[in-house]
């Protein structure tokens, strides 16, 4: 038997199959960005919407790892609390069953097929969906002929003694013997660092011949253990609630193994009845033509039981995790978007940096309303505290998303893409502005003369109507961002800009006529010059979070 053969052809179609599977996973990101941006804003506290987040994400992206990697950042982000990690994380699980389903069609049989209409429009259609949708048959061409690969290289492995020898001590027969397999299957998941691979690599040693479904069934058990290990990695460099995130998968999948374990000979029964046919009946070219979607049965049927059994107990396996990683942090509103690159294809960083935006403009509300409150009553400076928090929480924001971002644009972009991004680094930038003024306002504030506040509540009165002017311009604004919206058609926000500076004016003149009349002191009318200064700061750069949420910015990407 040539082994330096079935080594290259088997390295040679996991690396195709690999490749098939990235770029899949890549271009349907790519055509259903949108979709996986409101299934994201539509997740709420219900843990069965949360599932459904995480199944339907999956079922897009094709692959669990990069799912369960996205919720750990989005929880180290504070962009997600853990419950609903767990509940994303439940139905990720099940959406990664789809790819059993994808392999289980016969291998290879359509491969050349897809890799010829895919070819196409990929390399010559002009319309980004069109040339999309090519990407997505070419690259699932791939993933088929890769695995056609591995097939052939398994079938000399059929007949060979030695292998078929020690295939025996792991048949699962008994639970030593099943307990071997569940680790060998792990150990490999671990190895290869895609629980997909090493399905397909299941798939395509059944199908020869080389190993039972009994055996299959029990190498995906531990294929279940060893995808956490993604995840476990993603948290290391996590805070407090990315290592429970990933923690919380890696105790879901194996408490689920350790259940399925016990019954395990009972759960092959019911895969056979519940798929027909016999999985190990054997064709004259030794071939198993029904081995493939039991198999997929298998890993689909695990992950539904094991999150039937596991959603009503979400709130309980929060709290364990919690107990198991007590929090050390003092400040755990940090991202952390830079632990992993598994989620850097453009659109789903786009995703993840939007959701970012977000999380920094309601940062930028509060930080509206503790100025206004600050406002009413310096004596408080615990708002005056809170604002120093956040503006520096912004900065971080801020500088992490460019970052992000910047690695993002390393990956061809499509001009939507493009367009995309340009426009969140130019709202994040205006968004770190208006912190920045929020901060310099309530130091204006502070200014005293003899122990006491400068400002008499009949100044107080009118400044306090322009901050509300504000409020209501950044929280229209805001809203369109946050809803998604675009709109060219700004008539009523100018409408309410006008009414700022019309009203700022007027307060400006007033004060200008108590100073001649020597009736406010200078240091009075400069600290009410400088708040109006920087109220119209916080209106002017709100002006161009509108307009590069409508396209209008001019920041070049090199």
């Amino acid at each position: 038997m040539d082994w330096f053969k079935l080594f290259y052809e088997l390295f040679g179609g996991l690396a195709i199959f690999f490749f098939g599977m990235k770029n899949l996973s890549d271009s349907l990101q790519a055509i259903s960005g949108q979709v996986i941006k409101k299934v994201i804003n539509s997740l709420t506290s219900n843990p069965i919407i949360a599932v459904l987040v995480g199944l339907i994400v999956t079922t897009i992206v094709q692959s669990s790892s990069i799912t369960t990697v996205m919720v750990v950042g989005f929880v180290n982000a504070g962009l997600m609390s853990l419950t609903q990690a767990i509940g994303v994380i439940l139905g990720a699980n099940i959406g990664t069953t789809i790819t059993g389903w994808i392999i289980a069609i016969k291998v290879g049989k359509y491969s050349m097929l897809l890799l010829a209409i895919g070819i196409l429009p990929m390399l010559f259609s002009k319309n980004e969906k069109v040339s999309g949708w090519g990407r997505v048959l070419f690259a699932t061409g791939l993933v088929f002929l890769g695995l056609q690969f591995m097939s052939d290289a398994f079938k000399p492995l059929r007949t060979n003694g030695d292998f078929l020898q020690l295939v025996t001590y792991f048949s699962a027969g008994t639970y030593l013997s099943l307990a071997a397999t569940i680790g060998i299957g792990c150990i490999l998941t671990f190895i290869i660092q895609s629980s997909s691979a090493m399905l397909g690599i299941t798939i395509a040693l059944a199908m020869t011949g080389s190993i039972t479904f009994q055996t299959g069934a029990a190498l995906v058990l531990g294929e279940n253990i060893g995808t956490t290990i993604t995840a476990i990695l993603a948290g290391v460099s996590s805070n407090t609630s990315g290592k429970r995130a990933a923690l919380a998968h890696a105790l879901f999948n194996v408490l689920g193994v350790a259940f399925i374990y016990v019954v395990f000979w009972r759960y092959v029964h019911f895969i056979d009845w519940l798929v027909g046919g016999d999985p190990d009946l054997v064709l004259k070219d030794g071939s198993k033509p029904n081995i493939a979607s039991h198999i997929a049965a298998g890993h689909t049927v695990f992950n539904i039981v094991n999150t039937i059994v596991f959603l009503p107990f979400i709130s309980i396996l929060s709290k364990v995790v919690t107990k198991l990683i007590p929090s050390t942090e003092k400040q755990p509103k940090n991202l952390e978007f830079l632990g992993s690159n598994l989620t850097t294809s453009p659109e789903l960083g786009i995703i993840q940096a939007h959701l970012a935006l977000i999380k920094m403009g309601d940062m930028i509300e509060s930080m509206l309303e503790w100025t206004r409150l600050f406002l009413n009553d310096p004596s408080k400076v615990k708002y005056k505290d809170k604002i120093l928090k956040y503006e520096d929480i912004t900065d971080k924001i801020n500088l992490e998303i460019m970052i992000f971002l910047g690695h993002v644009i390393q990956s061809p972009l499509s001009s939507s893409e493009s367009s995309s991004i340009k426009s969140i680094l130019s709202i994040s930038d205006e968004m770190e502005s208006i912190a920045d003024y929020c901060q310099k306002v309530s130091q204006h504030l502070c200014r005293q003369t003899n122990g006491e506040t400068i400002l008499d509540p009949a100044v107080t009165a009118e400044l306090n109507k322009l901050m509300e002017i504000v409020q209501i311009y950044y929280g229209d604004t805001f809203k369109s961002l946050k809803d998604d919206q675009k709109s060219e058609d700004g008539s009523q926000l100018e409408q309410q800009r006008l009414k700022f500076l019309e009203l700022a004016e007027r307060t400006r003149e007033n004060q200008l006529a108590l100073v001649k009349n020597e009736k406010v002191d200078p240091l009075t009318f400069l600290t009410v010059s400088d708040i109006t200064l920087g109220f119209s700061r916080l209106v002017s750069h709100t002006r161009k979070i509108h307009e590069a949420n409508n396209g209008k910015n001019t920041l070049e990407l090199d």
